[in-house]
C-alpha cells in the first residue's frame, strides 16, 4: 500500500474579496475551504486515479476534525495522530493583489512523533511511503533522516517532496523518487537553471547521490525524468494555467499511480506530466478524467 505523511496539514481558506479594503469592512465575493498539504494533495490525487492509500499526518481540534472527515467522504484512508492543539488554518486571500497567511500549526510532543515512528515501522517492502512538505518548528530538523532510516531499515521504499537540506540529507538513504523544481534544483547547486537540457547533468549528479528516480518539474518548459538507465526530457501541454497549488503534488501522484501498473517509467513520466499540468489547468485538484483529456499532449523524448 502507499503511505503519504503530512506533518504540518492544514485546513486551507480560500477568499475572494472584490476591491479589498485595509483596515475596512470587507465582504467575500466567494469562498471556499478544503484539507491542505502536500501529502495529503497526494493522497487525494491517488484516489481519483482509483488507487488506495492510507494518510499519516498529526491532527488536532475542530480543524483537525474536519480534514479527518472531509478525507473520509473521500473514501481515503486516513491514521492521523491527534495532537492537543488545533490544526492550522491558512488563508489565502484573493483581491487585486494575491495575499497568503499561513498558520504555525499545533506543537508536537515527543510522544507524539514516538507515536508516528511507530507506525512507520509496522510498514514492510510491499509498501511504499511519501513524504512531502515542510517540516513543524517543533519537530527536529532531521526528522526526515529519522523516518527514511527507518524505511530503509525495513526495506520500504520511500518518495521524498522536499527542498533544500531536508532532501539533500535523504539521498544517502536511496529514495525511491524525488521531485525537486528546477528552482529547488538550482539552489541546491548553487546555480540558475531554466531549460530542461541544463537539468540533465545535475539531475544525474542527484542519481550519483542515491537518489533512484529524479523528476524535476520547469512549469511551462516542461519536465525532465532521469534515473540511472534513462534521461527522459518532457513537453509540457498548453493551457492556461489557473492554479500552481498542488501541481508538483499531482506528478508524484500520477507517477506513482502508472508505475503500479507496468512498472514502466516512461509512461509513468508522461502519467505524471499530464497529472500536474491538469491541476495547474483546473481550479482544484486534478482527475482521472482531465488527465486522460490531455495525455496525448505530452510528448516525451529519450536523450540517454
Amino acid at each position: 500500500m502507499i503511505y503519504t505523511l503530512t506533518l504540518n496539514p492544514s485546513v486551507d481558506y480560500i477568499v475572494e474579496v472584490e476591491g479589498f479594503q485595509l483596515g475596512e469592512l470587507n465582504r467575500t465575493s466567494k469562498e471556499t475551504k478544503f484539507p491542505g498539504g502536500k501529502g495529503i494533495n497526494v493522497s487525494r490525487v491517488l484516489k481519483q486515479m482509483g488507487m488506495t492509500s492510507k494518510a499519516f499526518g498529526f491532527t488536532g481540534g475542530f480543524t483537525g476534525k474536519y480534514i479527518d472527515e472531509f478525507l473520509q467522504s473521500e473514501e481515503i484512508e486516513t491514521d492521523f495522530i491527534k495532537v492537543d492543539e488545533d490544526t492550522r488554518i491558512n488563508i489565502k486571500l484573493k483581491s487585486r493583489q494575491e495575499t497568503e497567511i499561513n498558520g504555525q500549526g499545533p506543537k508536537i510532543q515527543d510522544k507524539d512523533f514516538q507515536q508516528l515512528k511507530e507506525k512507520i515501522q509496522q510498514l514492510s517492502s510491499n509498501d511504499m511511503l511519501v513524504l512531502a512538505g515542510s517540516i513543524p518548528g517543533s519537530l527536529a530538523k532531521t526528522t526526515y533522516e529519522e523516518l527514511v532510516k527507518i524505511c530503509s531499515e525495513q526495506g520500504t521504499e520511500f518518495i521524498v517532496d522536499a527542498e533544500g537540506d531536508l532532501l539533500k540529507k535523504v539521498l544517502v538513504y536511496h529514495p525511491f523518487l524525488i521531485k525537486p523544481n528546477h528552482h529547488e534544483l538550482g539552489e541546491l547547486f548553487q546555480t540558475s537553471i531554466t531549460n530542461c537540457e541544463e537539468v540533465i547533468p545535475f539531475g544525474k549528479k542527484l542519481v550519483e547521490m542515491g537518489a533512484k528516480n529524479v523528476i524535476v518539474s520547469l512549469a511551462d518548459k516542461g519536465a525532465v525524468f532521469i534515473n540511472n538507465e534513462i534521461s527522459l526530457i518532457a513537453k509540457a501541454p498548453k493551457g492556461k494555467v489557473r492554479n500552481s497549488v498542488g501541481a508538483g503534488d499531482s506528478m508524484v501522484a500520477g507517477f506513482l499511480a502508472e508505475y503500479q501498473k507496468e512498472f514502466n517509467y516512461t509512461d509513468a513520466f508522461r502519467y505524471s506530466v499530464a497529472s500536474g499540468s491538469a491541476t495547474a489547468f483546473s481550479l482544484g485538484l486534478c482527475t482521472k478524467e482531465s488527465v486522460a483529456a490531455i495525455l496525448s499532449q505530452v510528448h516525451i523524448k529519450n536523450i540517454s
